[in-house]
């Protein structure tokens, strides 16, 4: 959110809650049993204001909070990328590279969905699929109907997949549609807009975020306020408002004795 704007909501806020005041300053021109209408309508002052002006902002407090971490120089972020085998990884790999703040770039794995197994083709492919392809790491055949491949490093996952599709048309004789590469990418936190930015533009969020930056965020957000919970703090606000406002006049009374007695003992 942009800075002006916050700053004119906590402004609005604050004339809101300087009607709550002023409402309960009116005091003494009302009837004993229109107090109890003049706390419900400043607690519901206070929520209203609380939901429209208070909490866009406070969602935005992780944001603001992380702003540490993205300008600390060293600081490095792990982006994880689930892409589709269709996206032109060459291509994305030389405009990450290309990008300011970039560290690495790798293709971790790659996930081809195919039918639920049999036991019998389970153990059928936990016998071959080593055998492909020699830059295979490691492998799991999943009988709910995907294969997962890890990749030796430095080996993309176009080379990977362009093996398996050709074991499986000499072996069945038919072609395989998708697959999804699983990538890895490493980038200074200061940079991270940018990156996300890019992201974006080409379809692709990633999956999961690891390093200083997500860490703040995530530790920011386990220790806020659910936006409802936060609505009922800000209409306890304008209860208190209402309240000094009815009040104003003791509290001043109160205010200047014990301002008296306090000048009173500095005499003796």
């Amino acid at each position: 959110m942009d800075i002006i704007i916050s700053i004119i909501y906590i402004v609005l806020f604050i004339i809101m809650m300087v009607f709550v005041f002023s409402i309960g300053m009116l005091r003494t021109f009302m009837p004993k049993k229109e107090i109890v209408l003049v706390l419900l309508v400043s607690f519901l002052i206070g929520s209203i204001g609380g939901a429209f002006f208070l909490e866009p902002i406070y969602q935005e407090l992780p944001s603001v909070m992380s702003l540490v971490e993205k300008n600390m120089p060293d600081n490095d972020e792990t982006l994880y990328l689930d892409l589709s085998s269709s996206t032109d990884l060459k291509e994305l790999s030389r405009n990450l590279s290309g990008t300011e703040g970039f560290k690495s770039y790798s293709e971790e794995s790659i996930t081809i969905p195919m039918w639920r197994f049999s036991e019998r083709e389970m153990n059928y492919y936990n016998s071959v699929i080593g055998n492909i392809d020699s830059h295979y790491k490691d492998f799991k055949v999943n009988s709910s109907g995907s294969i997962t491949i890890e990749l030796e490093d430095n080996y993309s996952a176009t080379e990977a997949l362009k093996s398996f599709s050709n074991w499986y048309k000499l072996v069945y004789g038919g072609s395989l549609h998708y697959a999804q590469v699983h990538a890895k990418l490493v980038i200074s936190s200061s940079s991270i807009d940018l990156f996300k930015d890019n992201l974006l533009d080409r379809g692709i969020v990633p999956s999961r975020m690891e390093g200083p930056v997500q860490s703040s965020i995530d530790s920011t957000n386990a220790s806020m306020l659910s936006s409802s919970y936060f609505v009922l703090v800000t209409g306890a606000v304008g209860l208190a408002v209402g309240l000094m406002g009815i009040y104003f006049d003791s509290i001043v009374v109160y205010y200047r004795r014990f301002k008296k007695f306090l000048n009173t003992k500095r005499k003796r």
